[in-house]
């Protein structure tokens, strides 16, 4: 009897020690699969689609911000020099890539181009029929420190009818983070912009 007692002790502690080992292997199984769950609703946020011509859809996987910031930076600012200074023989072309550039920077942008147009610069070029153009060669940012101060080298030319003049231009500004928008996609804003330095390089006949 006190055998027969102990052998049933001996399998409840055993049926015991199994539910036990299964409720945990059971929980384990359960805390992966909502792990991995939860991975994977996160790795579908990371993907886009965009719309191919009207005729498909094709899958983009959006990069992580912060790896596409120091390009996104040096192409806001590449865009606002080519806008500011890529002007043609035209007060309206003129006008359009001015107002474009000036939702890309600060105050600072606008009283420059409130300077020149003040002593008739722009006026000039109309009736000159003069064309500016800018190529921009590097561009140095420190994106270590915030706000992020930005160096621009670059090389713009002053096409006239008999000539062509090079200078070669260095401006400095400090980038700050804004929403992004549809005058502003890159999501940021150019503070305290200036010219450091523009000498001519030379001048050739055409």
């Amino acid at each position: 009897m006190l055998n027969s007692l102990k052998n049933i002790q001996g399998a409840f502690a055993l049926s015991k020690f199994y539910l036990i080992g299964i409720s945990l292997f059971a929980i384990i199984v359960s805390c992966y699969a909502i792990h991995k769950s939860y991975k994977y609703a996160d790795e579908q946020r990371q993907k886009i689609y965009v719309l191919d011509e009207g005729k498909s859809l094709m899958m983009a996987l959006a990069q992580d911000i912060n790896i596409c910031k120091p390009a996104e930076a040096k192409s806001h600012i590449r865009w606002f020099h080519e806008l500011f200074f890529t002007l043609a023989p035209d007060g309206a072309a003129i006008e359009d890539n001015i107002q474009q550039a000036l939702f890309l920077a600060d105050n600072s942008a606008l009283e420059f181009y409130k300077t020149r147009k003040e002593n008739g610069y722009y006026q000039k070029l109309v009736g000159a029929g003069i064309i500016n153009e800018i190529k921009v060669d590097s561009i140095l940012i420190d994106m270590n420190h915030y706000p992020y101060q930005a160096d621009t080298y670059a090389i713009t030319s002053v096409m006239r009818t008999s000539s062509i003049t090079y200078y070669q231009l260095h401006t400095h500004c400090q980038l700050i983070n804004c929403p992004r928008s549809d005058n502003n996609p890159h999501g940021f804003i150019i503070e305290n912009w200036g010219i450091e330095q523009m000498n001519e390089i030379n001048t050739v006949a055409r």
